[in-house]
C-alpha cells in the first residue's frame, strides 16, 4: 500500500500580493472621492438667485491711509434690472456661451476637458457658466482645492435641480459687466446707450468679452487697442463654435466708435479724477482675486496707499497752476514712496475718462538719468566730457540741442543740468543702447505695457536711436517709480494702490507684501542723484519736441526726495505746439515745474 500524498497549500505569489494592493489602492482612489462627492452633495447647498441679488446691494468702501473714506463702490440705480431668459437676445446668449462655456448645453455642470486643458496650458481658469454662477452666488473666489471641489459638486447639483435656461438666466443677472453694472440690460445701456434688444453681433461680442475681467477689458480702463484684441478673440470663437459664418464675421467691426463714456462718471457719481483712481484700484484688486462681485457681496473695505493730504495737494496744484491757461492743456501728477512703491498721490486728470497718468508719452530729456546710470555702471564719472555739437545724426535720426554747453565738449554733470541732448547720443554710442535700456528696466520701466514691448521700435525688438533722447513713450506712473529707485539707493519696488483688504468685521483678508528688490547699484543711484541735484531739489525737466517748430508737444518735471518721487506731465489730447496763456513756450521748467513745486509746498 502506497503512502497517501499530502498536498501542500500554494503560497501566494508576489504578483498576487501586488494585485491585491492595487485593488485596495484603486478602490480608495475611486471610492474615497466618490464618497466625499456624495457627502458634499448632501451637505452643501447654493443660495437662490434672489438671495444673491439681494446681497449684491452691499457696498465696498475705499479708504485713504488714515482710514478716512475715499469713495464707495456701489451700483447706480437701474444697474440691476433683472432680465428673463426669453428677453436675452440670442446673439448675446450665443456670444457668451461661445467664449465662456462652449459645452454649456451638454455638460453636467462643468466641462472636465476644459478644466484639464486649463490645468495643462495654464490658460484660463476652466470654469464654465454654472461654476461661475456658483462662485458668484457663494462669494468664494479664493484659490483653494476645497473651493474648486465644492464648486464642482454644487454645479452638478444645480444642473440636476434646474434647467439650463434657468441656470443661464441666474448667471447672466448676477455677473458683472463692469462700470457698476450687473446684468445685460444695464450693460447695454452703460456701454452703448441702447436697449438690449437693439444690440448688433459686434456689440454682443464686445459685452461677452467684458465678463472675464471688466476692469481690464473696458477700453476706458485700458485702451481701445487692448479691448479690440479681446473683441477679436470673442469674434473668432463665434466662428469656430459655429454661431456666425465667415461671411458674417467679415461684416463685423470692433464697435469702439459707439462705446459711450462710463455711465458712472456721466451720472456725476464720481469726478473723473476719482474715477481714474477707482479703475486703477479695481484692476489691482482683480489681479489679487478680489473681483467686483466679491467686493460687493462681502461688503469689503479696501485700504489704499493714497494719502488724503497728498491727493488733495496734487489736485489743487494741477487745478491752480492750469487756471487761466489754454483749455486744451492737460496734466498728470503721480507721487510714489521710494522703498515701498506705495502710490501716495495720483492725478490722472479731470477732463474725461482718459487717464493721463497712465497714457505713455515720450519723456524727452527726463530719460537722461538712465543713460547716466548705464555709464556709471561701466565706470564712467560725472565729470567725463563728451562732444556737444549743436546737431548730429544718429542712426538716421537728427538730434538738435535746445541749449548748449558753451563749449565743444560737455561734462555729464553739465549735460544733465542743461538738458543738452547731443552728449547723450555719444554716451549711448559708447555705453550701448542695450545697456541704457537695461538701466531703465532695472530702475522700474516695465518691459511691456499691455503686451507691447517698451523702449523698442514697432517691431518690438530693435532699440533705435530714440533711446538716447527719451523718444520712447513711458507712463508718468512708471517714471515716478523708476526715479524712486534712485531715491531708495537702488532698491526697486512695484508701484501699488492697495495696502490691504478687510471684511465687514475688520478681519484682514489680504495684505500687500513688499516687492523691494536691489536693482541698481547704490553707488550708481548716488551718482544719478548727484547729477540731478539743483537749487530746488533733486529733479530733471524734460520736453518732447513738436517736429522742427521749436515748440514742444509735451513737457515733464520729475524729481524726488527720500520721502516721495513725483512726476508731472503737461501736454494735450493730440500732439500740438504747447504755448501758455502769455504765448510763451511750455517746457519742463515752466508749467510742469510750477505744478511740481506747488505740490511740494
Amino acid at each position: 500500500m502506497e503512502d497517501d500524498e499530502v498536498e501542500t497549500p500554494e503560497r501566494p505569489t508576489t504578483w498576487r500580493r501586488v494585485r491585491r494592493v492595487a485593488y485596495v489602492v484603486l478602490s480608495l482612489v475611486i471610492l474615497v472621492p466618490l464618497a466625499a462627492f456624495v457627502v458634499a452633495y448632501l451637505v452643501l447647498d447654493v443660495r437662490s438667485p434672489q438671495e444673491v441679488l439681494a446681497g449684491l446691494d452691499r457696498t465696498a468702501g475705499l479708504a485713504y491711509t488714515d482710514g478716512s473714506e475715499m469713495m464707495k463702490v456701489v451700483p447706480e440705480d437701474g444697474d440691476r434690472l433683472y432680465v428673463r431668459y426669453a428677453d436675452v437676445p440670442p446673439k448675446l446668449r450665443d456670444a457668451i456661451i461661445a467664449v465662456e462655456d462652449p459645452t454649456f448645453w451638454q455638460n453636467e455642470g462643468f466641462d472636465p476637458l476644459g478644466i484639464l486643458r486649463a490645468a495643462v496650458t495654464g490658460v484660463g481658469g476652466g470654469s464654465g457658466i454654472t461654476q461661475q454662477y456658483i462662485k458668484n452666488a457663494t462669494g468664494a473666489d479664493q484659490a483653494s482645492y476645497f473651493r474648486k471641489f465644492s464648486e464642482l459638486v454644487l454645479s452638478t447639483k444645480l444642473t440636476q435641480q434646474r434647467s439650463k435656461e434657468e441656470i443661464f438666466e441666474s448667471y447672466i443677472n448676477i455677473i458683472s459687466f463692469g462700470r457698476g453694472t450687473f446684468g445685460p440690460a444695464s450693460a447695454a445701456n452703460a456701454y452703448f446707450g441702447k436697449p438690449l434688444a437693439d444690440l448688433t453681433w459686434s456689440e454682443t461680442a464686445f459685452l461677452a468679452g467684458m465678463i472675464q475681467s471688466p476692469s481690464v477689458h473696458d477700453p476706458a480702463a485700458s485702451s481701445h487697442e487692448h479691448a479690440s484684441r479681446r473683441w477679436d478673440y470673442v469674434a473668432e470663437k463665434l466662428v469656430t463654435r459655429g454661431y456666425v459664418s465667415e461671411a458674417e464675421r467679415a461684416e463685423m467691426r470692433y464697435p469702439g466708435d459707439v462705446v459711450v463714456p462710463p455711465a458712472e462718471t456721466r451720472a456725476g457719481r464720481l469726478t473723473y479724477s476719482e474715477y481714474h483712481v477707482k479703475r486703477r484700484v479695481l484692476a489691482e484688486l482683480e489681479s489679487h482675486g478680489f473681483g467686483l462681485d466679491r467686493l460687493r457681496q462681502g461688503g469689503l473695505r479696501i485700504e489704499t496707499t493714497l494719502d488724503r493730504q497728498a491727493q488733495a495737494d496734487g489736485e489743487k496744484a494741477v487745478a491752480e497752476q492750469l487756471a487761466g491757461q489754454p483749455n486744451h492743456l492737460r496734466a498728470a501728477l503721480v507721487a510714489v514712496e521710494p522703498g515701498s512703491g506705495a502710490i501716495r498721490a495720483y492725478q490722472g486728470g479731470n477732463w474725461g475718462v482718459r487717464d493721463y497718468a497712465g497714457v505713455p508719452q515720450p519723456p524727452g530729456s527726463a530719460f537722461h538719468p538712465f543713460v547716466v546710470a548705464a555709464g556709471l555702471r561701466q565706470g564712467e564719472n560725472l565729470d567725463r566730457k563728451y562732444p556737444a555739437p549743436d546737431r548730429l545724426d544718429y542712426g538716421g535720426r537728427v538730434v538738435k540741442n535746445e541749449a548748449g554747453c558753451g563749449a565743444p565738449e560737455c561734462s555729464v554733470r553739465d549735460a544733465v543740468r542743461g538738458s543738452v541732448d547731443t552728449p547723450f547720443v555719444e554716451m549711448t554710442r559708447r555705453f550701448g543702447a542695450v545697456a541704457v535700456s537695461q538701466a531703465a528696466r532695472d530702475a522700474g520701466i516695465p518691459a511691456d505695457l499691455d503686451g507691447t514691448p517698451t523702449l523698442r521700435e514697432p517691431d518690438g525688438v530693435t532699440i533705435g536711436p530714440g533711446i538716447a533722447v527719451g523718444a520712447y513713450p513711458v507712463r508718468a506712473l512708471d517714471l515716478a517709480s523708476a526715479y524712486g529707485t534712485f531715491a531708495a539707493d537702488g532698491l526697486r519696488t512695484q508701484p501699488y494702490f492697495v495696502q490691504r483688504v478687510l471684511d465687514d468685521e475688520g478681519t484682514v483678508l489680504w495684505e500687500h507684501e513688499s516687492t523691494a528688490t536691489p536693482a541698481i547699484e547704490p553707488q550708481v543711484a548716488a551718482g544719478v542723484t548727484e547729477a540731478l541735484r539743483r537749487e530746488d531739489g533733486v529733479a530733471k525737466a524734460g520736453s518732447h519736441r513738436f517736429g522742427d517748430t521749436g515748440d514742444n508737444a509735451g513737457a515733464w518735471l520729475a524729481g524726488y526726495t527720500d520721502r516721495l518721487s513725483t512726476v508731472v506731465w503737461v501736454g494735450a489730447d493730440e500732439e500740438r505746439r504747447l504755448r501758455d496763456a502769455a504765448n510763451n513756450r511750455i517746457t519742463g521748467e515752466t508749467l510742469p515745474a510750477e505744478i511740481w513745486r506747488a505740490f511740494r509746498r
